[in-house]
This record gives structure tokens, sequence and C-alpha cells, in this order.
């Protein structure tokens, strides 16, 4: 089966996909609280697109004290993260603690309701709470790294230039993977591809797929190598690949739930994009995965 062939780009979707990336690129820049406020919204907004596809299933799910605590959850860990944790004498281990101590406390709330609630409301919740709380958090995990080894090659710049940080650059690095994959999933899919990827998404094919990794792949390695990684071209290679194929999963994940709701995108708020859901799946799973490679695998190799 061949997918159905993609109609061209209209000027409403590129305008409004230059406007959230422009937008994304200065709060990356800005870092600290900007950041996480910026971020904040995106993910309040894709909560509120989650829990309406979720009331289309016939799920009640605790709602309000979700979005509470997902916002909760955002702050502790800029307080915990960047730097404000000595001054305020916050502890991390209190800002890991949210998330076991917000899923009890969702639970708890569901209890509390005249109509108990139902296994699908109880993991609803919970999932809302992981994938657009905890997930999300990892972003300014990444944004307050501050290990000058992650760019050795951009030392001097960095200290030249505060605000060029370690954390802003391995986050641009792995935004711009999400990217490559995107417009490589695109490009090499709408010329080549042919075998359908699978049934959650028929417009994605398997050359399509293929070539988001391939593009993530050459362009981990470029990154890893201009900022003076061991093995850099390799190592780079590999993230790009994992990156590619997470952000993959992202995507399909979003699709699959659009899927089962009925619904052909999450919201439409973004003009010729549908909902945050829609423009955000492949940067929710990435983050987690791109944080744990640079701070347990490259100390390895250096």
């Amino acid at each position: 089966m061949i997918p159905s062939p993609r109609t061209r780009t209209s000027p409403q979707r590129l305008l409004s996909g230059y406007a959230v990336g422009a937008f994304g690129f200065v709060v990356v820049v800005l870092g600290g609280w900007w950041f996480t406020l910026a971020l904040g919204v995106m993910v309040h907004l894709g909560l509120l697109e989650y829990f309406r596809m979720a009331r289309f299933k016939g799920i009640r799910p605790a709602s309000k004290t979700t979005l509470v605590l997902v916002q909760l959850l955002l702050i502790t860990t800029q307080w915990a993260h960047g730097g404000d944790a000595q001054v305020l004498g916050f502890s991390a281990d209190l800002a890991a603690a949210v998330l076991p101590l917000s899923g009890a406390a969702i639970c708890g709330w569901l209890l509390l309701q005249p109509l108990t609630g139902s296994i699908a409301d109880i993991a609803s919740s919970i999932f809302a709470l992981f994938y657009l709380g905890f997930l999300p958090s990892y972003w300014i995990r990444l944004r307050d790294l501050t290990d000058p080894a992650l760019a050795p090659r951009l030392s001097a710049l960095t200290q030249a230039w505060p605000h060029l940080s370690s954390g802003m650059v391995s986050m641009l690095m792995a935004c711009f993977l999400i990217v490559a994959t995107d417009i490589g999933s695109y490009v090499i899919g709408r010329r080549y591809g042919r075998q359908p990827l699978s049934p959650i998404s028929p417009g994605k094919t398997i050359e399509g797929a293929l070539g988001g990794v391939a593009c993530a792949a050459l362009l981990g390695g470029a990154f890893a190598e201009v900022l003076g990684w061991n093995w850099g071209w390799a190592v780079g290679a590999l993230l790009g690949v994992v990156v590619a194929l997470f952000a993959l999963v992202g995507d399909l994940t979003e699709s699959m739930m659009k899927r089962d709701a009925g619904v052909k995108d999450s919201g439409d708020l973004l003009p010729g994009h549908g909902g945050i859901l829609d423009r955000i799946d492949s940067y929710l799973f990435t983050p987690a995965v791109f944080f744990t490679v640079v701070t347990l695998l490259l100390p390895l190799i250096r």
C-alpha cells in the first residue's frame, strides 16, 4: 500500500511553525525561570488538550488536581537544578519526591469524589502527570546543566558569555536533532516513501523514518565533533539515532491517543498544526534520554 501523497505545506502552517520555533529559541537562550514559565504554559495547554481527549472516551481524570501538581513539579525541578536550592535551603531530594507524592494526591482526590474514580480515571491522571509533567521536567534539568566538559571546545566562549552554558548548548543540540528527524522524515518520506510504518499514522513510511534517523545521526556526529567529545562522530551519531527513535515514539504515541479518541488534531490553537500536543509530541520522551546519555555515558568515555 502506497500512502496518499502529502499536500503542499500552507503559508499559514509555515508562519505558525516559524513563530513557535523562534519563540522556543528565545526562551531556551534566556533559560532559568523564563524558560520554566514558558514550559509551564505549554505543558498546561497540552494537558487541557489531553484531558479533552480523555473525556471523549468517557474517562473522568482528576484534571484540576493534575494541572496544579504538574506546575508544582516543574517549579520544584527548577528550584532544585537551577542554582536556587542552596539559597532557598531547598533539597533536590524533596523535588524528586514531588512525583510520587503527586501520584498519591491524585488517587486521594479521586477517592473523595461522589462517584469513585475508575481504573481508567486513575491511569489517565497518573499518565498525564508522567507524560506532561515528569518527562518535560527533563528539559529544565538539561537546560540547567553547568558541566563545561560537555562542550570542551566551547569553554572559552562559555566563559566570555555566561548565557552560552553547556546546558544551553546541550538543549539546542537536542532540539536540532528532533528538527533534523522531522525534516529528514518529511523529505525522504515524501520522495521515496512506499511502505507504511504504522496503521496508527498512515502518512508515515518506513523510508521516511529511516531518513529521519539518518539525518539525526549525521547532525549528532557533527555536533559532537564540534563540541569536542571523545569518539565524537560515533557517540554523536548514536545519540542522534536514539533521539530520532524516541521522537518517533512520542509522535506515534500522541497519534495513538488521537486515534483512540476519534479526533484528527488534539486542538486548534496553532493554525495549520492543530494543537499544542501535535506540535510538541516529539519533544516529550527525548529530553530524559538525551539527559541520561550526556550525564552518564559521556563521563565514561572521557
